[in-house]
């Protein structure tokens, strides 16, 4: 586990929402008084990987920056919701890429369907009851700021985005150079908060692998998206770009689970992702299970029952009563870049070059880099 002095990515919309004076945040990360503040959350950038390719990103490697932990698991599903709830998983209960909701199955949080690849399921799993904590969001505009959510115009009506987004003015972009704008605008007066997002950088780690020359351009990219809002930064506000999750790239060492009997035997249901793996077994199998995985996996991962990754503190200091039936009876993090594939139920997942999830300071490390106007 990381050095908990190190703090979580959950901690930093509450501690912008204390400089800008709203009552029951806590601050804790340094910011000053402000009278308007913008996190960007930069996808897929690890703080490992942004010290490692420096040179592409002069700018975001020049700000005042430390690290911050994200949590089990290293994930976007996850990430989003800490800055969404300024809570770790355990509390949010968006515990996966996909997890089992009782009574409704195994829930693709980013598609917001059965999966793999099943039906839409917003009518059976609700967002604002599958995760229904109040957002720091709307705890900002109760309190009077006015407060946007700038990203993609595709993302306006998920569910993803009513379940850990809502309770600002979503500001739908297309481009860069549309988020840089919409972002800056919505900081233009004094007690105004905007959480703003970009996305491609996760995806072209994901195809390319993370370092590879596309994303690398992408990071160069990003250096000047975060340039623009530098410079338009007036007094008395902050952007603080944060991130969901590291990225590493794939060795030969992944078991592929559909062409595995062993991981397969007393299962009922699989979730999570090829870095972060909920198994959920049959009744009176968890034993064998998790004596199967241990086995099959060796070295390659951590697999522990879920109750015990619980008591570890993976999911957060607490876990509340609603979460714990989402995780597994058993949990498998992947070691060094090993990973458990699913090539026939999931093969777009699992031809990625580029993935994350687990508990490596690789993926659980993001930057906290901070600009002042």
């Amino acid at each position: 586990m990381l050095d908990e002095r190190i703090p979580h990515l959950a901690t930093v919309v509450p501690a912008a929402l204390a400089a800008l004076g709203v009552d029951g945040c806590t601050g804790g990360l340094g910011f000053p008084e402000l009278t308007g503040a913008c996190v960007l959350l930069v996808d897929g950038l690890g703080w490992e990987l942004l010290e490692e390719h420096a040179d592409a990103a002069p700018v975001l490697a020049g700000l005042r920056r430390g690290p911050l932990r994200v949590g089990y698991p290293a994930t976007t599903v996850a990430g989003l919701s800490a800055i969404g709830t300024g809570v770790p998983s355990g509390e949010h209960g968006m515990v996966g890429y996909s997890f089992e909701v009782p009574g409704v199955g195994v829930l693709n949080a980013l598609r917001w369907c059965g999966h793999p690849g099943g039906e839409d399921l917003r009518a059976a799993a609700t967002p604002e009851e599958v995760q229904p904590l109040p957002t720091t969001f709307a705890m900002a505009a109760a309190a009077g700021l006015a407060v946007s959510v700038v990203s993609a115009a595709e993302y306006k009506h998920s569910a993803l985005t009513r379940a850990v987004l809502r309770g600002g003015r979503y500001v739908g972009v297309h481009a860069l150079g549309d988020l840089a704008a919409r972002a800056l605008a919505a900081i233009g007066e004094p007690g105004t908060f905007c959480y703003a997002y970009h996305s491609e950088l996760d995806m072209l780690g994901h195809v390319y692998g993370p370092g590879s020359a596309a994303w690398r351009m992408q990071l160069r990219q990003v250096d000047r998206l975060v340039e623009s809002l530098v410079d338009g930064l007036r007094p008395g506000t902050m952007l603080a770009v944060v991130a969901d999750h590291g990225m590493v790239g794939l060795d030969g060492t992944a078991v592929d689970a559909d062409d595995t009997p062993e991981l397969l035997a007393g299962v009922r249901a699989l979730g999570g992702e090829v870095r972060a793996r909920h198994v959920y077994t049959e009744d009176g199998a968890a034993g064998d299970v998790l004596a199967a995985w241990r086995e099959t996996l060796g070295a390659r991962a951590w697999v522990l029952p879920g109750e015990e990754a619980i008591a570890r503190g993976w999911f957060g200091p607490r876990v509340a009563d609603h979460v714990r039936p989402r995780i597994g009876d058993v949990v498998a993090a992947a070691r060094g870049r090993s990973g458990v594939l699913r090539e026939l139920a999931e093969p777009v997942e699992s031809a990625m070059r580029g993935q994350h999830g687990s508990l490596t300071s690789a993926e659980q490390l993001v930057p906290l880099a901070v600009a002042h106007g």
